[in-house]
């Protein structure tokens, strides 16, 4: 039996499912496509939801030559190969261009000049957000797109069509089973589809349980994405509920979400939400960050419960980062003051405090401005006395 996820395959945009936040038939984008008027795109998101299905649609509607690559195996000869190819011709090919957030500085600028005078459509995907792998210059030119996964009401249209296409018997317990366990990846749906039905046209829960005895829990389903799990990581450990935290750390973890990812947003956290209160928060959230880097899953799923305990438990103060908001929100808005002479580069005038017995009165800024409001919540106390012990106002 052929692949079905081959087979089914939509060839027409009317016949894409699912991510109607992008192309649904009120959307610039699908009205772009409509219109053969192809901007350079970049799409991210879970496996199994498009994006290489919807490049490929791009590809016929237009009716121009598609080219793949993977950025894991790309050689910049074979890009300038395709590239040449076409130097002079009045038709431009689709370049998709898979795992794009793995492509390299000097391979993004061979990109560059191409996407610059739209020699050629260059399309990317990728599991992960690639904003932060791209340089500035390849952004500036291309469209970004999230795709999210397939919710359950996609997922039963894809099947409809599988199961009338290949003629098999499906009963409602193996319908459920195929949708539910599928995480909302519609190639996985059609992949365990597929080779249950090698074994019987009729098909049989037995045998879809003894194929995937555990669900695709990717972290998303059709009401929350990655993003949501880790806001509600993030919320809870501000809330102090140490096992809500814990939860969604472990829905993070079993969905196989990077360390990175989570990581990186508990280091944040250790600083916007807990601060000064605790600074020790931040020096665990690093090292929680550098240790599960070098030792990756399953053991860092015992290094990240441990920092999530910890900073869910911890007092929590924003001083600091209200601090900084408030003083980009002024100088962005204008508040523009001249520094201090003694405080510039050439130091004339300048009071070098050591030499004063750690402090001396000066001026540091030509307005009485606050923007720091200490909120005396933990470690904040001690760094309060400090301050008036330095200057002598105990």
């Amino acid at each position: 039996m052929t692949d079905l996820s081959n087979i089914l395959r939509p060839q027409k945009l009317i016949e894409f499912v699912g991510q109607k936040h992008i192309i649904g038939k009120d959307k610039t984008l699908y009205k772009l496509i409509e219109k053969k008027e192809i901007p350079h795109l970049f799409f991210y998101g879970k496996p199994g939801t498009g994006k290489t299905t919807l490049a490929k649609i791009i590809a016929k509607t237009i009716n121009t030559d598609y080219y793949y690559f993977n950025a894991t195996t790309i050689k910049i000869d074979e890009l300038r190969k395709v590239f040449d190819r076409y130097k002079n011709a009045l038709i431009k090919p689709i370049v998709f261009i898979d795992e794009v957030h793995r492509l390299s500085k000097n391979q993004q600028e061979v990109l560059l000049p191409i996407m610059e005078n739209y020699d050629a459509i260059i399309i990317g995907a990728s599991t992960e957000n690639p904003f932060f792998t791209l340089t500035n210059a390849i952004r500036s030119r291309s469209f970004l797109f999230e795709f999210k996964s397939l919710t359950n009401e996609d997922l039963d249209q894809v099947l409809n069509s599988a199961v009338n296409n290949a003629d098999l018997t499906i009963n409602k317990e193996c319908r459920e089973y195929l949708i539910n366990s599928s995480g909302g990846d519609a190639r996985a749906m059609l992949n365990l589809l597929n080779f249950a039905s090698k074994i019987s046209k009729e098909i049989d829960i037995e045998v879809l349980k003894d194929l995937r005895k555990d669900s695709i829990v990717d972290g998303v389903s059709s009401k929350d994405s990655h993003y949501d799990l880790a806001s509600a990581l993030i919320k809870s450990m501000r809330g102090s509920d140490v096992d809500a935290a814990i939860y969604y750390l472990s829905r993070l973890i079993a969905g196989g979400e990077s360390v990175e990812f989570i990581t990186r947003r508990l280091v944040i956290f250790a600083s916007e939400d807990i601060g000064n209160a605790n600074p020790n928060a931040f020096n665990l959230a690093v090292n929680t960050m550098i240790s599960t880097s070098k030792i990756g899953y399953p053991e860092s799923r015992i290094i990240l419960a441990q920092c999530v305990v910890y900073l869910a438990s911890c007092p929590k103060s924003n001083s600091a980062y209200a601090a900084i908001n408030k003083a980009l929100h002024e100088v962005k808005n204008g508040k523009i003051l001249n520094i201090p002479k003694h405080l510039d580069n050439k130091h004339e005038g300048y009071l070098y405090p050591h030499d004063f017995g750690g402090w001396v009165e000066q001026e540091y800024l030509k307005e009485d401005l606050i923007y720091y409001e200490s909120l005396n919540i933990g470690y904040e106390k001690t760094l309060n006395e400090w301050l008036k012990k330095i200057k002598n106002k105990d």
